[in-house]
């Protein structure tokens, strides 16, 4: 399906607003049941992107491989920042979100006067300055750039925790829900990897009992307030 590249349009306007170093956010595994949220933070600069460069769905695993080696040599700076399963139970996902940003964010070599982030919800918070674009991974180079390099990285780690628990099929559906990954469930019950606090364990009469409540503690609280 035919689709517009993406431009240094909204990047441009923040450079106009005074921004120097402007850095695109994306994320993986919000929805998943099992792994890690993913957030990639990248500085690209206003040069020409990768031919083919859009939202990390829209491509096929091996074009997402092929842009993902052309784009770590490419972009001016980029960092990975996660939230584990554990985090994600213990925090809610919103702030695991935020977590991860921050992570990834705080460890780019030079920190980003003003942030691009994929949405219409700002989950990242001050003392960012952040401007968020719906379908900003189609349609801002920066994210775009980092939704790819995200979701490899992240599929990759998911393949890995696959060879060592082969009836989640983590290699095939990186941790989301699907068919092979209900029935193992239903079968073994989560793995250490899954989140232990979504809603696909109340259709599991066997594990139902594994559930994670959340309750808010000063962590929580602290990242709520942060927010």
């Amino acid at each position: 399906m035919p689709y517009e590249p993406p431009t240094h349009s909204v990047e441009r306007s923040l450079r106009y607003a005074g921004a120097t170093v402007v850095a695109g956010v994306d994320e993986v595994g919000r929805g998943a049941w099992a792994g890690p949220v993913t957030v990639c933070a990248a500085v690209t600069g206003l040069r020409r992107p990768p031919e083919g460069l859009t939202d990390s769905k829209l491509l096929t695993p091996r074009r997402r491989a092929e842009l993902c080696a052309v784009l770590a040599d490419w972009v001016t700076a980029h960092a990975l920042g996660h939230a584990s399963a554990e985090e994600c139970d213990e925090l809610g996902m919103t702030a695991a979100l935020r977590l991860a940003a921050v992570r990834a964010l705080e460890a780019l070599p030079v920190r980003p006067d003003a942030v691009i982030l994929d949405g219409k919800h700002n989950y990242l918070g001050g003392p960012w300055r952040v401007r968020t674009v719906i379908k900003g991974d189609q349609r801002c180079v920066p994210v775009a750039a980092a939704s790819v390099l995200a979701k490899v990285q992240r599929d990759g780690f998911m393949a890995q925790l696959g060879a060592d628990h082969p009836a989640y099929a983590f290699a095939d559906n990186a941790g989301y829900p699907s068919p092979v990954h209900r029935a193992a469930l239903a079968e073994f019950g989560p793995s250490p990897y899954h989140r232990l606090s979504w809603a696909y364990l109340d259709d599991l009469p066997a594990w139902r009992h594994l559930k994670k409540v959340r309750l808010p503690g000063p962590a929580t609280e602290q990242l709520a307030l942060e927010i």
